[in-house]
């Protein structure tokens, strides 16, 4: 496959790392622009602006299946996609930071619009990072929370803690309610997939998959009980700032929200109907204590600056509170907020990498979901007509993996080793980012 990236920041480099050694790349930017990765990864790369049609004729753009534009700036992304439409037959993806180029952009692939070039898929990072965080928010105690089947069926992540009764415990001896899975563990940075004879240790981080109702008994029995996200506080009143308390507004939940700039104040108040918007900054400790921080649930901290974002979350964790979900916007930062004790961080840029992986996968398999900062992948696979019935025992899988749900027409299954799945059948399966590629190219449709 022929992918063009237009930008040589961090996110091009993401991207261009995960494709470029199956795939023929080419990155176009500034010299001047380029990162430190671009330069350890073996791929083309021209100087150049891709508005110009000359430098899209260089990087032979009416060959490439795939453009991308993920520059920092949202018109130069629009014009070199639409550019790029215009010469070639690529699958467009635009990268905006702006809700109204989203939805402007959106609406030109109507029929009442209909034009003979657009975009195929906006993409708008903060948007993918507040539903992120929305879905972890609404469910107790959980450091990662994916849907999928229309809410049918679900991904949960927990951490065993001290003195939980799964400590030292056998998978197969721990008595999880019918239709749940565990698909993965996290131990010591390293996540891989576990059998029945896995013992688990305190600190491990489980994710299960099952059904949804099934979840919520499984999360009630180990994890929590009765305990739900009443009080929220959100450091930030950006982008995701905004749209994450909407959201949590519609849930009917206390919602206080910090933000140190006062103009923005006054646009947080006259957008949101309930939430308490206070004026100052999130690193101040007697604000902080005035407002009763401490006694929140969760708190969220979303501004735009990795460092800030860490000092108040560690200081809102010295305060008492037992959940705090941090923003990073550069991944290796990920790691180091969870060993100084972050409870969850969360990364637009990963976000977005999910949605161009789910595209180049192929017409028969997606990705529904990354975790454990892209350690972990949800696939979805669509059977094949001339797939031959057999149970899941007997199918002999290339890597390491697990079927943890089978969608057959309006039947949601959560299966074990005896099942048997056919053609037709759509398979959601857990396995390690090393092995997706082999597990993806198993079950290829050319």
């Amino acid at each position: 496959m022929k992918i063009i990236i237009f930008g040589a920041n961090d996110i091009g480099a993401m991207i261009a790392s995960q494709f470029y050694t199956a795939n023929d790349i080419t990155i176009i930017d500034k010299e001047k622009n380029k990162c430190d990765t671009i330069n350890k990864l073996d791929i083309s790369f021209i100087d150049g602006n891709a508005t110009d049609i000359d430098t899209l004729k260089q990087a032979n753009t009416k060959d490439a299946d795939v453009f991308i534009a993920c520059t920092d700036s949202d018109e130069l992304n629009i014009v070199a996609c639409l550019t790029a439409k215009r010469i070639s037959n690529a699958t467009t993806h635009c990268f905006v930071r702006k809700e109204s180029y989203k939805s402007s952009l959106g609406i030109t692939k109507d029929a009442e619009y209909n034009c003979d070039f657009y975009v195929d898929n906006i993409i708008w990072p903060e948007e993918l990072l507040t539903q992120e965080i929305f879905r972890i928010i609404t469910v107790a105690k959980a450091l990662d929370v994916e849907n999928f089947a229309n809410g049918k069926a679900r991904l949960l992540e927990y951490k065993i803690i001290e003195n939980s009764p799964l400590v030292n415990k056998m998978i197969k001896h721990c008595e999880f309610p019918k239709d749940t899975l565990i698909v993965g563990i996290t131990r010591d940075d390293e996540l891989f997939i576990p059998s029945g004879e896995t013992v688990l240790h305190e600190d491990d981080k489980v994710i299960f998959m099952g059904l949804s109702h099934s979840l919520d008994i499984l999360a009630g029995t180990f994890f929590h009980e009765k305990e739900f996200v009443k009080n929220i506080a959100i450091i930030g009143g950006g982008n995701v700032g905004l749209k994450l308390a909407k959201s949590l507004e519609d849930l009917k939940l206390n919602i206080k929200i910090i933000e140190r700039d006062e103009n923005r104040c006054e646009i947080l108040a006259e957008e949101l109907d309930n939430s308490l918007v206070i004026h100052g900054d999130g690193t101040d400790l007697e604000l902080l204590s005035e407002e009763d921080i401490g006694t929140s649930d969760v708190v969220v901290s979303v501004t735009n600056n990795d460092e800030k974002n860490l000092l108040c979350s560690l200081l809102v964790k010295q305060m008492g509170v037992n959940r705090v979900i941090s923003r990073v916007s550069k991944i290796a930062n990920a790691t180091l907020f969870e060993k100084v004790g972050v409870d969850i961080t969360i990364s637009s840029k990963n976000a977005s990498l999910n949605e161009i992986k789910s595209s180049l996968c192929g017409t028969n398999i997606g990705i529904l979901a990354t975790v454990e900062q892209g350690k972990g992948e949800v696939l979805k696979i669509l059977l094949a007509e001339d797939f031959k019935t057999t149970k899941i025992m007997d199918m002999k899988l290339p890597a390491k993996a697990i079927v943890g749900v089978i969608q057959r027409r309006n039947r949601i299954i959560i299966p074990n080793g005896a099942t048997q799945i056919m053609n037709g059948d759509n398979l959601i399966i857990f396995t390690t980012s090393e092995n997706a590629p082999i597990i993806r190219e198993y079950f290829k449709v050319d």
